[in-house]
C-alpha cells in the first residue's frame, strides 16, 4: 500500500471514530448515527466509551504513515487489553452462567448493553470461555495476570522495581515513626546529658544516615553488581562516623569555631543527586556488523591484502574491529588504506590503530551510526570507582568494551587536557570535580580552581573544599600559582623537620602526636592555559613547571586545560614535566602531535569522544567520557553549601592574590620622574622625544606620557602638536 492510499484509509478511519464518539455523546440525531450507537452498545457494551479512542489512534497512525513492526505490536497489544477489559466488566455483571448456553448468554449481554452495562457480545463470548474453563475465580485471576502481561509489554514497566520502591518508601516512613518516638520517650533524659553526649548522639544518627543513603544504591541498576562492595563502603562509613563520634570526645575543649562542628557532621553527596541511569537501548544490528567485516575483508582483499576479522567490540559510540593480517603483510600498508577503508563502510571517519597494546592484531575503529551516553552515576557505581584507593579518583568513563575506566589522580600525578571548543572539554573537567566530591571530605581535599574564561567554574563557589573563591582574573591567577610553590615549599621544609618522604607518611605521624593536624590535598584546576599565558607566559609557565617538578610528594596536583593545543601555549617544557594527557578532538594532526605527540586526535569524535593516554602507557586508550549535565553539579554544590554556613577559606591565599593586584596596579615606571624633569626642561612633551632621549619603545613611552596625563603634569591630545606642559619647576620642587 502507497502512502497516498495509507493517507486517505486513515482519513475514513478518523471520520469513522468521531461519528462513533458523536453517536455515543448524543451530538447529532441522524438516522446513521443511531444504527452506530446502538450497533457499538451491543458490541462492547460499557467498553463503548474507550472505543472511539482505539480506532482515533489507529487512523493518526495510517495518516502519517507511522506503521512499523514495533507499533503494529502495540496496537495488537492494545487490542487484546481492551478484549480482557470487556471480558471482566461482563464477569462483574454476569458472574454466573448456570442453565445459560452460550447463544443465551450472548442474547442477554445484548439487552444489558444497550444501557451501558456489561460487556456486550465481545465480553459475554469470552467472559463464556473463561467461566466453563476456570469457573469465577480462576476467570479473575487469568484476566488480572493477563492485563498486567500486556500492559507490561505496552509501557515497558517493572512491577519488581516498583514493588521495590514502594518497599524502601514505607521503610523510611516506620523508620521516621521510630526515630520520632524514640527521641519523645527519652526526651527527659537526653535533657540531663552533657554536651560529649549530645555530640556522641548526633554523630550516631549521622552514622545511621550514610548507611541509609549508601543501602539504596544496590536498587540503581540491574547490570551492574554492586552488593559486594557496598558492604566495604559501609564499613568505611561506619569507621568514619566512629573516628568523628572519638575526634568530638577528645577534642570537644578545643572546638574553635562554628564551622568545624558543621565539618564534623559532614556527610559525603547522596547517588540520588545524580539521574538514573537508563539501559542503552542500541538496535540489535548484529547483521550490519556482519556486512562491515565482509566489507572489510573483501576491500583489503582488492588492494592485495589478506586478512581476517577476528574479533569485534561494540562500545557507546564507536565498534572496533580487530584485523588480523596475513603473515608477511606490512602494517604500514592497511594504515595507508584508512581513507578507503571509510568509504567502503560509507563511515564519517575511522580511526586504525596499528598495532592493538597486547594483541597480535590491528585495531579498525567504526563510529556507531546509533550512540549512547555515558552518565556519570553509572561510573560512580562501578566497583572500580568504589574500590579505588584514592581521595582523588577521577570517573573518566567507558572504553571500547563498555568496562568503566576510573584512574587515580595520585598516580598520574599531573595531568593535560586538550580539545577543539564543543569536544567535551569543560564536562570532563566538571566530572573530575564531582568524582572528587563524592569521595573526599573538605579537610582531605581541597580545590584551588582557575577560570579566566569566568563561566565554566563560577558555579562551584561556595563548596567547602575551595581554598578560596573560583579565581576569574588572569592577573590573580599567576599570584594563585605562585602561593601554590610557596605551599608546595613549606610543606616540604614540615617533611625535613619530621623526617618522611611524601605527604601520606606526614599524616601518619598525627597519630603519634608528631603532628598537630593532617594537611590536606591540594588540587589546582587551570580551565584555560592560554588565556593565562597571554597575560603573564613567564610567571605561569615558571610556576606550572616547578609545581609539576616537585609537587607530587607535597601532596598538590595540577590539572591543566585548553582549547588550543599550540606549542606557544603548551611549551615545551610544560610538556616535558606533565606526563599524563588527555585528548579530545582537534582540527589537525599537529595539535595531535602537540598533546599527544602522534596522530589520531583529528579522527575523534567529539562529545566526550578522547584518547586518554596515562603515565607509562605505551598508547593512548579511547574512552567514551561520562556526561554530567549542569543540573547535577548545581544539585551537588546545593547540597555542599550547606557545609559552609561560615566561609573558611584560606586568608593568607586571599591576601597574597589581592595584594598583587593592587601592586599590580601601583606599579611606577622608574623612568617616570625622569620623564617629568625632561618635558618640564623642554616645554613641550610627545612620545617621540622619550623615545629619543630614553632610548625605550613606542609602547612604554606612551605610557609614560598617559601617566602624566593623569598626573596633571601634561595636557591633553592636540592632534600633531606637542602636548602642554602645565607646570614648572618650582610647583614640581614644591
Amino acid at each position: 500500500m502507497d502512502s497516498i492510499s495509507k493517507e486517505i484509509l486513515g482519513i475514513i478511519i478518523i471520520t469513522v471514530s468521531i461519528l462513533i464518539f458523536t453517536s455515543l455523546y448524543n451530538y447529532s440525531n441522524g438516522y446513521f448515527n443511531q444504527i452506530i450507537k446502538d450497533k457499538i452498545l451491543e458490541l462492547t457494551g460499557i467498553g463503548s466509551v474507550l472505543s472511539p479512542v482505539i480506532i482515533l489512534i489507529i487512523g493518526i497512525l495510517f495518516l502519517f504513515n507511522k506503521f512499523n513492526d514495533s507499533r503494529v505490536k502495540k496496537i495488537i497489544y492494545l487490542l487484546m487489553l481492551y478484549l480482557c477489559l470487556l471480558t471482566l466488566f461482563e464477569l462483574r455483571a454476569f458472574p454466573s452462567i448456570e442453565n445459560i448456553n452460550l447463544v443465551d448468554k450472548i442474547k442477554i449481554s445484548i439487552v444489558s448493553a444497550g444501557n451501558m452495562y456489561g460487556g456486550g457480545l465481545l465480553g459475554a463470548f469470552f467472559a463464556f470461555i473463561l467461566l466453563k474453563l476456570f469457573g469465577l475465580l480462576g476467570s479473575y485471576i487469568v484476566l488480572i495476570s493477563t492485563i498486567l502481561i500486556l500492559l507490561s509489554l505496552l509501557i515497558k514497566i517493572s512491577y519488581i522495581k516498583i514493588l521495590k520502591k514502594c518497599y524502601l518508601l514505607l521503610k523510611k516512613y516506620f523508620i521516621k515513626i521510630f526515630k520520632n518516638n524514640k527521641y519523645r520517650a527519652n526526651l527527659n533524659e537526653e535533657q540531663r546529658i552533657n554536651v560529649i553526649g549530645n555530640i556522641k548522639q548526633v554523630n550516631a544518627n549521622e552514622k545511621r544516615d550514610i548507611l541509609n543513603d549508601y543501602s539504596e544504591i544496590d536498587e540503581i541498576e540491574e547490570k551492574i553488581k554492586i552488593l559486594d562492595f557496598t558492604k566495604e563502603i559501609e564499613e568505611q562509613q561506619n569507621n568514619e562516623s566512629g573516628s568523628m563520634k572519638n575526634d568530638v570526645n577528645d577534642d570537644i575543649d578545643r572546638v574553635k569555631d562554628r564551622s568545624t562542628n558543621v565539618l564534623e557532621n559532614f556527610k559525603l553527596p547522596s547517588i540520588d543527586l545524580l539521574d538514573n541511569v537508563t539501559k542503552h537501548q542500541l538496535k540489535n544490528d548484529k547483521a550490519q556488523i556482519i556486512n562491515n567485516v565482509k566489507k572489510l575483508e573483501k576491500t583489503l582483499l582488492d588492494f592485495g591484502i589478506e586478512a581476517k576479522v577476528i574479533q569485534v567490540n561494540k562500545g557507546p559510540t564507536i565498534t572496533r574491529f580487530e584485523l588480523q593480517p596475513a603473515p608477511g603483510v606490512k602494517v604500514s600498508k592497511i594504515v595507508s588504506l584508512a581513507d578507503d577503508l571509510a568509504l567502503s563502510l560509507a563511515s564519517s571517519d575511522i580511526r586504525v590503530e596499528a598495532p592493538i597494546p597486547g594483541k597480535s592484531a590491528i585495531g579498525i575503529e567504526v563510529p556507531n551510526k546509533i550512540k549512547s551516553d555515558v552518565k556519570i552515576r553509572e561510573v560512580l557505581l562501578s566497583k572500580e570507582y568504589m574500590n579505588i584507593e584514592t581521595k582523588i579518583p577521577f570517573a573518566l568513563g567507558q572504553d571500547i568494551t563498555g568496562n568503566p575506566i576510573v584512574a587515580n589522580l595520585e598516580k598520574m600525578p599531573h595531568l593535560l587536557i586538550a580539545g577543539a571548543t564543543g569536544s567535551g572539554k569543560s564536562v570532563c573537567i566538571n566530572t573530575l570535580i564531582v568524582s572528587i566530591l563524592y569521595k573526599s571530605r573538605p579537610d582531605e581535599v581541597k580545590l584551588l580552581l582557575i577560570d579566566p574564561k569566568v563561566v565554566e567554574l563560577s558555579v562551584y563557589n561556595g563548596i567547602p573544599h575551595l581554598l578560596i573563591p573560583v579565581v576569574t582574573d588572569p592577573k590573580k591567577a599567576s599570584s594563585a600559582l605562585n602561593w601554590a610553590v610557596n605551599e608546595m615549599t613549606r610543606r616540604y621544609k614540615l617533611f625535613s623537620k619530621i623526617g618522611v618522604r611524601d605527604l601520606h607518611s606526614y599524616n601518619k605521624k598525627l597519630d603519634n602526636e608528631q603532628v598537630e593536624k593532617k594537611l590536606p590535598q591540594i588540587v589546582v584546576i587551570i580551565d584555560e592555559l592560554a588565556d593565562l599565558m597571554m597575560v603573564a607566559p613567564n610567571e605561569v609557565e615558571e610556576s606550572i613547571c616547578r609545581l609539576a617538578q616537585m609537587a607530587r610528594a607535597a601532596g598538590i596536583h595540577l590539572i591543566i586545560a585548553t582549547q588550543r593545543p599550540s606549542v606557544d601555549v603548551i611549551t615545551g617544557t610544560i610538556k616535558a614535566n606533565i606526563p599524563s594527557r588527555i585528548s579530545f578532538a582537534v582540527s589537525s594532526q599537529a595539535d595531535s602531535r602537540t598533546i599527544l605527540d602522534m596522530n589520531g586526535a583529528e579522527k575523534l569524535l567529539g562529545k566526550g569522544d578522547m584518547l586518554y593516554y596515562p603515565v607509562g602507557a605505551s598508547k593512548p586508550i579511547r574512552v567514551q567520557g561520562a556526561y554530567i549535565s549542569d543540573k547535577e553539579v548545581e544539585k551537588i554544590v546545593a547540597y555542599l553549601k550547606k557545609y559552609n554556613i561560615e566561609e573558611n577559606y584560606e586568608n593568607e591565599l586571599l591576601e597574597s592574590v589581592n595584594n598583587k593586584i593592587e601592586k599590580n596596579n601601583d606599579t611606577v615606571d622608574e623612568l617616570l620622574q625622569k620623564a617629568i624633569e625632561l618635558v618640564i626642561e623642554h616645554g613641550q612633551a610627545s612620545i617621540s622625544l622619550l623615545q629619543r632621549k630614553f632610548r625605550i619603545g613606542y609602547s612604554r613611552a606612551a605610557r609614560l606620557i598617559d601617566e602624566m596625563e593623569e598626573r596633571g603634569i601634561i595636557g591633553g591630545y592636540e592632534g600633531s602638536k606637542p602636548r602642554k606642559v602645565l607646570v614648572t619647576k618650582e610647583d614640581l620642587n614644591e
